[in-house]
């Protein structure tokens, strides 16, 4: 009785020494870790992502007829932000940037027609998303007031 004893202590402590394992080939080795990068957006997309939350609150403030207060100055930024890719800021850009703009002051500058103004930014910002990056449409399409 005390061999099988012995003999099942001596298994079990061979049986539980820490198994070596050989680096598989699938998993990440410390030469070829992928260096982590944090997405920084750039000037105009952090000033377009600004605008639509402006926007946002413009509209419920439209619809709930109160003041929308006054023109956003930090909108002019338009004209001199930095895009992510410096070829889209090219003619057809600087139009449509001027077309939003002055949508924007008219429905500063005209409370009563405000509605009307405020859709024809959300144009103005879905003409040159149709012609640039498509990948916001949806979320501006949803800024109408109907």
């Amino acid at each position: 009785m005390k061999k099988i004893i012995v003999l099942v202590l001596f298994f079990g402590i061979f049986s539980c020494q820490n198994k070596v394992e050989k680096p598989d080939e699938k998993k990440c080795s410390p030469g070829k870790e992928k260096k982590l990068e944090m997405y920084q957006m750039s000037e105009m997309a952090a000033l377009m992502e600004q605008m639509y939350l402006d926007n946002q609150r413009v509209k419920k403030n439209i619809i709930k007829g109160v003041s929308i207060g006054k023109f956003p100055e930090h909108y002019l930024k338009i004209y001199s932000a930095k895009f992510t890719d410096e070829t889209d800021n090219d003619l057809f850009f600087k139009e449509q940037a001027k077309e939003y703009i002055k949508a924007q002051q008219l429905l500063y500058s005209d409370p009563i027609n405000a509605k009307k103004h405020f859709n024809a930014g959300v144009d103005a910002c879905l003409k040159c998303h149709e012609n640039k990056c498509g990948g916001p449409i949806p979320r501006i399409k949803k800024l109408y007031i109907k």
